[in-house]
């Protein structure tokens, strides 16, 4: 794939670049693999019709359209990182901030927050609502709010009609979707569509059993005595060592029971669906094969317009900064594709080829393969020509401060975690 090619596709009646790939779990087929959960502990599965089947078939989402954007801007960075490509990125440093702040708090009010990851540097492609994020929102550019700043201005501007700004702050939201519904206008804030989707299914899926057990070497009994939760946290046996609220002392949990310190066996059991909803419970699945579809939409970047700083438009302009943003799409999901689908914890998928891409035209498609290296070559040489129209590109990051209140509403948070046990959900990556 050239860059006079794909800037062709970009420019002419191309209706998308695909990508289909078929996957098997790393363990061999007809081992099992586990979907990401959501509320109840159940998969999303449904039924859909699949070409050359005459009935729909049960499938499980195994990654979904939210996830496969996050894990291809987590391969970006991790090539802007490496210094393999330069990529306009928005960063706020968190790490001097977080230990200073801490630094200030009282002994009895750190908890064990030293047992705990420190905040080190988030960036707008790793925040959840990429640069219409709350953190870059709540953070400072040479001490002025970030979105009260002249840059952050900018995005109250932005539109299908005005994209620039966007293409030179953070081409990703160009990308993989954007809505500014934390900015100034809120709910009317701009909104970009997703130009890029990818997802994983698994097919023909068979539920599992849901399997659940604990020997405790110890041999402690439920019923070996009430816990109670201690002064200076932990727990303890003793009335007289336990925390005390409205003139009672507190139980451990819910019951003070040993297992609500993790003590004690769990009687084996087996489950697969869940009594009232029926759903299937997360004991992982068995599938016939699994299927990994990437599609990028090339009329939803032929909407995008990229005025100069006068506001005035040109169609060498527009078709650069689009053709900028196809070769980031592909050289985004070639990354991914080199970084492997370790989707989470026994869910690693093999593919059974390398990827490959088909041009959706009705006159000059065809199919090609980009290896990340030669897609890494394809982005450099269409920004460049992007350079050349006089399309702006930042190519060091934009560094804010986090604000006073954010880090101090870290802190907190932080202290409440460690003091709580440090209890968190396990979500799949959502926008």
């Amino acid at each position: 794939l050239t860059l006079d090619r794909l800037a062709r596709a970009v420019a002419g009646r191309a209706a998308a670049l695909r990508s289909r790939v078929t996957l098997q779990p790393a363990g061999g087929e007809g081992t099992k693999v586990f979907p990401p959960t959501y509320a109840g502990a159940v998969y999303a599965t449904e039924q859909r019709r699949l070409p050359g089947r005459d009935a729909p078939v049960n499938c499980v989402l195994l990654d979904s359209v939210q996830s496969q954007a996050n894990r291809m801007e987590e391969a970006l960075q991790q090539a802007v990182d490496d210094r393999r490509l330069k990529l306009p990125v928005i960063e706020v440093d968190f790490r001097p901030y977080f230990d200073e702040a801490k630094a200030a708090l009282p002994d009895d009010k750190r908890g064990d927050m030293d047992l705990l990851d420190p905040v080190g540097q988030v960036s707008s492609l790793q925040a959840p609502h990429r640069i219409a994020d709350a953190i870059l929102r709540d953070s400072l550019l040479d001490g002025t709010p970030f979105r009260r700043s002249d840059v952050g201005k900018l995005l109250d501007r932005v539109s299908l009609q005005n994209a620039t700004p966007l293409f030179e702050l953070c081409p990703t939201a160009l990308l993989f979707g954007m809505w500014d519904s934390t900015g100034p206008k809120g709910g009317l804030g701009a909104k970009f569509e997703r130009a890029m989707v990818s997802e994983i299914v698994g097919m023909d899926a068979v539920y599992g059993v849901k399997t659940s057990s604990r020997i405790d070497p110890l041999g402690i009994q439920k019923n070996a005595g009430l816990l109670y939760a201690g002064k200076d946290g932990g727990w303890t046996l003793e009335e007289s060592e336990a925390k005390k609220e409205e003139g009672k002392h507190v139980l451990l949990g819910k019951e003070g029971k040993p297992s609500e310190a993790n003590h004690g066996n769990v009687t084996p059991s087996l489950s697969d669906r869940d009594r009232e909803t029926k759903e299937y419970l997360a004991g992982g699945v068995t599938i016939a094969a699994a299927e990994q579809t990437i599609v990028l939409s090339l009329p939803a970047l032929r909407r995008l317009r990229f005025p100069d700083a006068d506001g005035k438009h040109s169609a060498e302009r527009d078709n650069a900064a689009r053709t900028v943003l196809a070769a980031l799409g592909l050289v985004a999901a070639a990354l991914a594709d080199d970084a492997g689908l370790d989707l989470r914890s026994r869910c690693l998928l093999y593919p059974d080829a390398d990827l490959e891409w088909e041009l959706l035209d009705r006159k000059a498609g065809g199919t090609f393969a980009l290896p990340a290296k030669d897609a890494v070559e394809l982005f450099k040489n269409a920004v460049a020509a992007a350079k050349k129209v006089g399309l702006p590109w930042r190519e060091e990051p934009l560094v804010l401060t986090p604000s006073d209140q954010l880090v101090k509403l870290v802190v907190k948070s932080q202290d409440l975690a460690a003091k709580q046990g440090g209890e968190s959900g396990d979500a799949e990556g959502g926008d």
